[in-house]
């Protein structure tokens, strides 16, 4: 007989989850600390929109919701780079007019939740998980009216976020490692409407950005013509949330580091003073499940920051790992838990990386004249030698390529690209044979489709 699943939390991956298992034919309850967001206001300010990546798109198309999620994405073809000195620069994300797509986290959880629901689902709202008896599978809850109860779980796994009851219930076992690292700076969201007659006031089909060395401002498109601006700054020190503290200070620093974007937010003040400041966390944990009765998923499993929007990606991946397993394995619950994690867990710390690493491109890198002709550099190098080099970006963003292989090339591709940048024009000549010999460091990596 085929087990009963359990599933902490119906956000995106405990939703898309659900789906996946209840079309296999178990089942799936879910239990949810939030009121159902389809019946009460979302609280505004928390709600970077995602940026969705084909990993994502394939998950999508294992629940069959493609097609109405295509209907409220907006294709991003590049980066749309407003410069400290007033100038404007675009920097397309891939060789062959690729995109990224951004979708609104709010409309898409719904979707999959009331999908969910439609495959048979039960969702059960206001249960806040205080503990798991990981062990015993046993689950300690308190309802939105106050009430404790417990729940026994046959299959249980972790979806509910980097701060999981599942994970912290891992982590007070014996041998497991885990740690939970916090970026120094924070996010606050804003927003850009469209003008008075519903004309945007940027190009839509970009992701915009203004780097400003140690912080930045970004900025991505909507469905009713406004931009969800999220604001990166430190916490603390001479240029922080710490020292906006007043309606003077945030429109001086504005003017001063943004100017061109001040014009376009009317509501700025309400916004920055409305919205929470949240923060930026990184977590690992050792082991991702126990024996054949629990598993953790998505940030759960591995919270990262959103730099290389790969959050919801990775976390969408994990469930078509889960789903393609189950069908080698079967009901082989001990199996499938053991395999998911020593394919899951490199790529879910190799994603973490790079996502790090991306924050420092994005809010500094994509300043520099010479880093904006080194990503020249590296589409042309894809057009012109397509079976031996693909950019990192692009494997991230545009392929199935594991996320551990796309880290283990940055060194490589660095190498490559310094000795182009170096030769300056005289490079024609030599490059065969660079390219020949980045493509043999390479090639004993895995290059093969993740999922």
């Amino acid at each position: 007989m085929a087990r009963t699943v359990t599933i902490l939390g119906a956000g995106l991956v405990g939703s898309l989850l659900a789906i996946i298992l209840r079309k296999k034919g178990y089942e799936v309850d879910v239990f949810e600390r939030r009121p159902d967001m389809r019946s009460a206001k979302i609280t505004a300010g928390r709600s970077i929109n995602l940026a969705m990546s084909v990993r994502g798109w394939k998950a999508l198309d294992l629940a069959g919701l493609r097609k109405d999620m295509e209907a409220l994405a907006i294709p991003m073809y590049g980066r749309y780079l407003h410069q400290a000195d007033g100038t404007a620069t675009t920097q397309a994300y891939g060789k062959n007019n690729e995109a990224i797509y951004s979708v609104s986290r709010g409309e898409l959880n719904k979707k999959l939740m009331t999908l969910a629901e439609q495959e048979g689902v039960k969702i059960h709202f206001e249960h806040r998980c205080t503990r798991v008896e990981v062990q015993t599978n046993k689950l300690h809850f308190e309802t939105g009216d106050g009430i404790a109860k417990t729940v026994n779980a046959d299959l249980l796994f972790g979806a509910d976020g980097a701060f999981s009851a599942l994970r912290s219930s891992y982590v007070a076992m014996e041998r497991v490692n885990a740690s939970q690292n916090y970026l120094e700076h924070g996010y606050k969201e804003l927003t850009i409407p469209p003008n008075e007659d519903g004309s945007l006031r940027m190009e839509m089909n970009a992701l915009h950005i203004w780097p400003r060395k140690n912080f930045m401002l970004i900025a991505l498109p909507n469905t009713d013509g406004t931009f969800t601006c999220t604001l990166f700054l430190p916490f603390e020190g001479e240029i922080s949330f710490a020292a906006l503290k007043t309606e003077k200070d945030v429109m001086s620093f504005f003017n001063k580091h943004f100017p061109d974007a001040v014009p376009m937010m009317p509501t700025l003040i309400e916004d920055f003073f409305t919205n929470p400041t949240s923060s930026l966390i990184t977590t690992h944990i050792k082991p991702w499940h126990y024996e054949d009765k629990s598993a953790l998923i998505g940030d759960a499993a591995h919270a990262i920051v959103p730099f290389y929007g790969q959050g919801m990606n990775a976390g969408f991946e994990d469930c078509t790992i889960l789903a393609a397993l189950l069908d080698e394995h079967g009901d082989d619950w001990k199996t499938v838990l053991q395999k998911y994690e020593d394919k899951r867990k490199p790529n879910g710390d190799a994603v973490a990386q790079l996502a790090l690493l991306n924050f420092v491109e994005m809010r500094d890198k994509v300043a520099d004249p010479v880093f904006l002709e080194r990503k020249k550099i590296e589409k042309e190098l894809g057009k012109r030698y397509p079976e031996k080099f693909i950019s990192v970006y692009e494997m991230v963003s545009f392929s199935h390529i594991p996320y551990k292989t796309a880290l283990s090339c940055i060194h490589a591709q660095d190498e490559l690209l310094g000795k182009i940048l170096k030769e300056a024009d005289g490079y024609e000549t030599k490059l065969d044979t660079w390219v020949n010999e980045y493509h043999t460091s390479v090639q004993q990596l895995d290059f093969g489709n993740e999922g």
